[in-house]
């Protein structure tokens, strides 16, 4: 999974944090087509959204999206209530599942003790990142 999201230029911190839900998908030669995954935040209200990757092959078949709903649903069922992710290229993407552009400083206070937004906050990535968010559990 590792090497999967690296090739798709993915944040790795945490992904052994057992806290850190993730899922892969796999073809019939068991070889990873897609992941997805997201983190609460401290008090369960906050998701963040990540490793959401789809293999070349997978591509412009929905399977992103499909990835990515199953964590927005997974973290409904955990109580989450709204949903944020760090995207500088895939917007019209997130767009199109009802993510709206957010301010990236409410984003890391929300989820501030997640991995991803400590190591943006250590590395100084936070500042060049772009924030999306939306609600969960509604329409």
């Amino acid at each position: 999974m590792t090497a999967f999201l690296r090739q798709a230029d993915l944040t790795l911190s945490g992904l052994d944090d057992p806290h850190v839900r993730l899922w892969i998908e796999r073809d019939e030669a068991s070889d990873i087509v897609g992941t997805t995954g997201y983190e609460l935040s401290a008090d369960g209200r906050h998701a963040l959204i990540r490793s959401v990757a789809v293999g070349p092959s997978q591509r412009s078949q929905g399977r992103g999206s499909a990835l990515a709903r199953c964590a927005l649903d997974r973290a409904v069922d955990e109580g989450a209530q709204r949903a944020w992710l760090f995207s500088r290229r895939s917007g019209p993407f997130w767009q199109s599942l009802g993510f709206e552009p957010a301010d990236r400083d409410a984003l890391a206070a929300a989820l501030a003790g997640t991995h991803q937004v400590r190591l943006f906050r250590r590395t100084g990535q936070l500042a060049r990142e772009v924030a999306w968010s939306r609600a969960l559990g509604v329409g």
